[in-house]
């Protein structure tokens, strides 16, 4: 019997030794995934302050950031880097406590009656259906009430509620979106129009190349929806959903939020930018359905609409 006791003692020692053997290499993960912030953030203001970044520091981030994505995909984090992340989303989760986060946008601060187009909407209410593409740019006046997410992330004001209810009613389903990128500036749009074009000419195009390659993927400055507000990139939060998983769902349910895929895949050609199944444009949810319904893009809706009117 005292073999079998200090059997069990011994056994005991090796599973207290393993389980902190195991709290010692969550901690050196967490320090690890901090430090990478800590870099990404000097660098970033680096950036900020001398104007631009090289395209070796650029190159630095952008391993850096999928370093870190990459290591949150393994699953070493703890709760509260979790929770943490789960706030990113930009759009307001209902099932967190309003009074951690202060900056939070309330969904009792919106009046439902101020938002009577939820199933209704006229092809005369031009804010909604302004087109931006690379053959019509920005209005020279654009009327713009930005409104901040929790993450940082602005969107013109008038879609917020629609765009918290499709979050709030994702979630409800086990699908978890971000807000990957809102509102921009037209100095924001140049920084990324530049970082991308300089990005291609480092992986050895030519500057023509290089331009032409950027802009399938990113809009000129002027012609950019981000920097009318009524666009959104969408993506999964990669901790409690997929990329696959949150494209599908918006795909089949925007539109019930006013809500398109502006560049499908099939309509490259008329859209003039490549597939971006991330990439929602809130129109109303009248010219959504028609638009869904029909297999159309806004250009279509648009031209069949002056058409028919």
């Amino acid at each position: 019997m005292d073999q079998n006791i200090s059997r069990t003692k011994k056994r005991g020692g090796r599973g207290r030794k393993r389980r902190g053997k195991k709290r010692i290499q969550l901690f050196l993960n967490f320090f690890i995934f901090v430090c990478i912030l800590i870099i990404m953030l000097c660098i970033g203001i680096s950036g900020s302050r001398d104007g631009a970044v090289d395209a070796g520091f650029r190159a630095i981030q952008r391993r850096i950031a999928y370093a870190a994505d990459e290591w949150r995909n393994s699953g070493h984090e703890t709760a509260q880097v979790q929770r943490n992340a789960a706030m990113l989303s930009g759009v307001s989760d209902s099932s967190w406590d309003e009074s951690e986060y202060p900056g939070r946008i309330s969904d009792s601060s919106w009046d439902e009656s101020e938002y009577s187009d939820r199933t209704t909407d006229s092809i005369g209410e031009e804010w909604k259906l302004t087109l931006v593409n690379k053959w019509n740019p920005l209005p020279e006046r654009v009327d713009i009430e930005i409104v901040e997410l929790t993450n940082g992330e602005r969107v013109d004001k008038r879609i917020y509620p629609h765009l918290q209810k499709m979050f709030d009613d994702a979630r409800a389903e086990g699908i978890y979106p971000v807000v990957r990128s809102g509102y921009r500036t037209r100095q924001e749009q140049e920084e990324i129009y530049d970082d991308r074009i300089q990005g291609y000419q480092a992986d050895g195009m030519s500057a023509e190349e290089a331009k032409m390659e950027t802009e399938l993927w990113v809009a000129v400055p002027g012609t950019s929806e981000h920097e009318l507000g009524l666009a959104v990139d969408i993506n999964a939060d990669k901790i409690r959903s997929g990329r696959t998983e949150v494209y599908a769902w918006l795909k089949d349910h925007a539109h019930l939020y006013g809500f398109i895929n502006r560049y499908p895949s099939d309509k490259t050609e008329i859209t003039g930018v490549a597939n971006e199944p991330w990439h929602y444009r809130y129109v109303g949810t009248g010219a959504a359905a028609e638009i869904y319904e029909r297999g159309i893009c806004l250009e279509e809706y648009l031209e069949s609409a002056d058409t028919n009117g």
